[in-house]
């Protein structure tokens, strides 16, 4: 049985090719995957609210339950785009949802996993809003929102995600942050660190491969996701002939 990882889709609309690729990607999971990690951003915004506006991932969440139904564990860890998931997550899937990084064991091996929006502590802007948008007050305010002002909302945070997301990464090195983050979770006693948020793919071993990073890049353009496969951890790229 497969462990798959995954982050960082974006997901827009039903007609987008990743979209589409994902809806396909998931059909082919069924039946043979134990655990399926969402590692946060799997959609560009989402928001639980009671009366659903966002239609547009209804394939999507139907996808996700029939994965489900085959077997499958739905772990989700809580983005910067998708947070307060709401009653379809906990109730109609059943995931187990993760609002902070979590150590968990897989396959034998104790793993930091996150969506690692929280790994550049010198992001103080993003670190305070996160602030207001994750509190519990927030959380219970999610239940009185109208649909017309969530739209607004999703707008809004769109814009401004885009508009950054250039200038940080020019701004700092994520790829060091990451392997400098990685090396503090080593010596918590872990020995591998799966994180999104970042858009880089890569896979690589520290301290002569007693430790992996997995940091799972993107499924928007490259489609990449992170398996573990007896124990070790591996980056993949989603090739199929596409449409």
């Amino acid at each position: 049985m497969r462990t798959i990882f995954l982050a960082d889709a974006h997901l827009r609309s039903p007609d987008d090719l990743n979209y589409r690729m994902l809806l396909r990607f998931l059909r082919g999971l069924e039946g043979i995957t134990e655990t399926l990690f969402i590692m946060g951003d799997l959609f560009d915004f989402w928001i639980g609210f009671p009366s659903h506006p966002f239609r547009q991932y209804d394939p999507l969440l139907d996808a996700l339950l029939a994965l489900k139904r085959s077997g499958c564990r739905l772990v989700y860890f809580e983005g910067n785009h998708d947070f307060h998931l709401g009653s379809i997550f906990y109730e109609r899937l059943a995931a187990e949802v993760h609002t902070r990084p979590a150590i968990r064991t897989v396959q034998g091996r104790r793993l930091f996993l996150c969506h690692g929006d929280q790994i550049n502590r010198a992001d103080h802007g993003y670190r305070l809003l996160r602030l207001v948008l994750r509190n519990r007050l927030a959380a219970a305010t999610v239940r009185h929102v109208p649909p017309a002002l969530a739209l607004c909302i999703r707008e809004r945070l769109q814009h401004a995600s885009r508009s950054s997301y250039g200038s940080k990464s020019v701004r700092w090195d994520y790829g060091r942050i990451i392997r400098d983050f990685a090396r503090s979770v080593h010596r918590m006693g872990c020995t591998g660190l799966v994180t999104g948020h970042f858009h880089l793919a890569f896979c690589e071993e520290l301290d002569c491969g007693s430790f992996t990073i997995l940091s799972l890049g993107e499924w928007m353009e490259r489609l990449t996701y992170g398996e573990m496969v007896a124990g070790r951890l591996r980056l993949s790229e989603y090739l199929p002939d596409r449409p």
